[in-house]
């Protein structure tokens, strides 16, 4: 290192020549500069935050839309397409999937609810598929508890809030026969 001089040569430092406009301090001795100005970066950063906000706010949207959330018995695949049971498990919530003694259970509940004779609709539910929501006749195209018909099933689905729900659901299928029959009698079922 040079010695120094004093007046015109700046004395050289670890890092070189110190500017002329800057006071002498000694190495080892000097603060370190402060970092730049984060002012954009932050601003950035939020603009990001904001933007990921948005798409996952327009992701969580659309599948909420095409997977609509249900409650307690939720979703279910019955003959190949996604059901929920959000709505009508507040009436009666029993979970026919246990077995034939809870499809009982279940045809009494919705018979009591409607007021509908409980005996006759266990009767019925009986004779037309011993109690087996799968049940199935090739001949007439009859489904269900109560074997609705093919051609009348949507239809009387969509009539009784059950719209797009398969015939194999054992609680449509009887909240959808019970509301009828509360409406329109036991006719269709020949008794």
């Amino acid at each position: 290192m040079n010695e120094h001089r004093g007046g015109d040569a700046a004395p050289e430092t670890d890092r070189g020549e110190v500017r002329r406009d800057e006071p002498f301090v000694p190495a080892g001795c000097r603060a370190q500069r402060p970092a730049p100005s984060t002012a954009g970066v932050n601003h950035m950063t939020q603009a990001i935050r904001l933007r990921r906000a948005i798409v996952a706010a327009l992701i969580l949207t659309a599948t909420m839309t095409t997977f609509p959330v249900a409650e307690a018995h939720a979703s279910q695949v019955v003959g190949g397409s996604l059901r929920t049971s959000s709505t009508s498990t507040r009436i009666c919530p029993v979970d026919w999937r246990r077995g034939r003694f809870y499809v009982k259970k279940l045809i009494r509940c919705s018979a009591h609810y409607y007021g509908v004779n409980a005996d006759k609709a266990l009767s019925i539910a009986n004779r037309e598929s011993n109690f087996k929501p799968k049940a199935y006749n090739d001949w007439s195209c009859a489904k269900g508890i109560y074997q609705h018909l093919c051609k009348y099933w949507p239809g009387r689905a969509k009539d009784y809030g059950f719209r797009d729900w398969s015939a194999f659901n054992a609680r449509a299928n009887i909240m959808v026969t019970v509301r009828m029959v509360k409406k329109h009698g036991w006719g269709p079922w020949g008794g």
